[in-house]
Formats: C-alpha cells, structure tokens, sequence
C-alpha cells in the first residue's frame, strides 16, 4: 500500500470531464476541475513548482521570507506549502479578498497585510505590487514571487497542467483560458502549441481589465482580469481573446451548478460564458474538441457570487455605473 506522507504531494492529475452543450452543434467540451489540487484551486501547481525549484537552486533558504500580492488562491496556496516547506510567508491582499481565503491564509501561519487604498485605475493591484515592494525593501532576506513576471510561473503550468491535458485528449482543437496574473495561460498554450500546433488558443479577460487594451474600471469579481498587463504574457501563444462581463460569469456560474453539477469560482463562470459567447454565431462542419480549466471551488465565493443579497447590491452599482457613463 503506498502511503502519500503528506496532501501537498498530490499536486495535479486532476480530472477530466465532458460537458453537454446539447444546443451547440458539435462541440465536444472538456474541462479540467482545478479543485482537486490539495488548497483547491490551479495555484497548487505553481506555488509548489515555484518554491520546490527556488530550494533546490538556492536562491532562497529556510530563513528566506516568501512576499507576494494575491487576490486569494495564490495567497492560500503559497501559505500552505511555506508553512511545508518551513518559510515565513507574507501575503498582500486587499478588502476584495474572501472571507474563507483570508481564513485559510492566516490559518497556515501567514502574515497577511491588507491594503485599503485603490490605485489610481481603481483597482488595489498596483497598490498591492507597491506594498510589496516597500516589504521587499524592509526585509533584508526576502524573495517576491511575482507571480505577473517569473518564469517559473509559466514553467509550472507547462510541465504540470499543460502537460497532463496533451496526455489526457487525443485531439485539442480549442482551449479556453482565463487570464489574470498571465502564468497558467502562458505555460499551458506553449505546451499545448508543441503538441497540437493548429489548436487555437482563446484568452478570456472581462469588462474592466486593462489585458487586452480595455479601458480600466472597478471589477468585482477576483480570479480573473488585471489592472496591468502582466510582463509574463509576451511568451504566451495567443490566437484570440474574447471579453466577457461580469453578469454573465455570475449566470454561468449558477447555470453550472444547476444543470451541469459544477460548484466553481467566478473566472470558470467566465470562461464558460466565454465558449458560449464564441461559438454562438459560429456554424462548425464538423465536430472540435474545445477545453477549459475551471480553476476553483464555489465554497469560496459563497458569499458574493452565490449571495443573492451581494449580488443585487453589485448589479445596482453597474447599472449606476452604465447609466453615468
């Protein structure tokens, strides 16, 4: 009997699943579900790549603080596999961060510090990356992950996730792949392109991200969208992108959970909305296999996407929003 000493070792393998689009003639669709990884969520991947790779190499030591900016997964995941590995980890969050990811984050001897002043588009990521920097300069033996600039952030995903969905489908005709801090997208398209060299590779952004030269705004929903395009993102092998807005990642996300079973976070809403966005005025002649990751569980946004009470105060500040604008 093989015994796993420890749940952060079972890192990937995560399953593959088939989803019916019975009203979208000939698509086969495939997602990969991202919460089997130990925190729940595709930031195992690289938080345990990242760390793994930085011990062996020596660039960082047991004495080294870990520092990053985080919307949640990433924070949850880094400060579970510091606290495995040994190293005092900090995490600089904002006030959009969820109550269960904070808990989680604190729960595994992180420090968190939050920030509470938008920057100047609105957002708290620059302000995040400032805070982080202003830590790096106090802290003598620190190491910023930077999860927008290094490669081992793109490295991960293309070994790992990458990796195992090339094994896992004989043919990839279209994959899907939300994009925030630029990492999974860009592994994972540059392993696929080696494999399936005609796949098409399709970014999903939403309203209010500035990704793709959209006109920043207030976003509401963590996961997925920036208010900077990440430095990472010139080495990812991107064909298209589509925008979505955040009401239809809220539909989505409940129309997953009634018809199809799937409790997921807000940037799977989003890119399923954005398969149905793409392929709505489409006619295939034949069928295309199209993947998507669902990167996280629902339990986290708990109370906002799957708040009714969050979400009609949320749709009452865009319908203001649009009216002024």
């Amino acid at each position: 009997m093989q015994i796993t000493p420890s749940i952060l070792e079972k890192v990937g393998d995560t399953p593959l699943v088939s989803i019916a689009m019975s009203e979208y003639e000939n698509i086969n669709l495939f997602t990969k579900i991202e919460a089997y990884n130990p925190t729940g969520s595709v930031k195992d991947r690289a938080a345990s790549y990242i760390l793994r790779k930085l011990l062996e190499s020596g660039e960082i030591d047991q004495e080294t603080t870990i520092i990053e900016s985080t919307s949640g997964n990433f924070g949850v995941a880094l400060s579970a596999y510091c606290k495995y590995y040994g190293l005092p980890f900090i995490a600089v969050v904002d006030p959009f961060i969820t109550r269960i990811n904070e808990m989680l984050i604190r729960a595994n001897g992180a420090r968190v510090v939050k920030v509470n002043n938008p920057d100047a588009r609105g957002g708290y990521l620059l302000t995040r990356v400032q805070q982080v920097k202003d830590l790096m300069q106090e802290i003598k033996n620190s190491y910023w992950v930077n999860q927008y600039e290094n490669p081992l952030n793109a490295r991960a995903y293309y070994q790992s996730l990458g990796k195992e969905l090339c094994f896992q489908i004989e043919e990839i005709d279209y994959i899907f792949l939300g994009v925030s801090s630029g990492g999974t997208i860009t592994g994972v398209s540059q392993k696929i392109k080696e494999n399936f060299p005609n796949a098409q590779v399709i970014a999903v952004d939403v309203e209010g991200s500035v990704i793709f030269g959209n006109e920043s705004r207030k976003r509401f929903i963590p996961g997925i969208g920036s208010s900077m395009k990440p430095k990472i993102l010139k080495n990812a092998l991107i064909d298209d992108f589509i925008i979505t807005d955040e009401v239809a990642t809220v539909k989505a996300c409940h129309e997953l959970l009634e018809k199809h079973n799937f409790f997921v976070g807000g940037s799977s809403g989003s890119v399923y909305a954005a398969v149905q966005q793409y392929f709505a005025d489409r006619k295939l002649s034949q069928p295309v296999n199209v993947v998507t990751i669902f990167a996280d569980r629902g339990e986290r946004y708990f109370d906002t996407i799957y708040n009714k009470g969050w979400l009609d105060n949320i749709f009452k500040i865009m319908r203001e929003t649009a009216i002024s604008a």
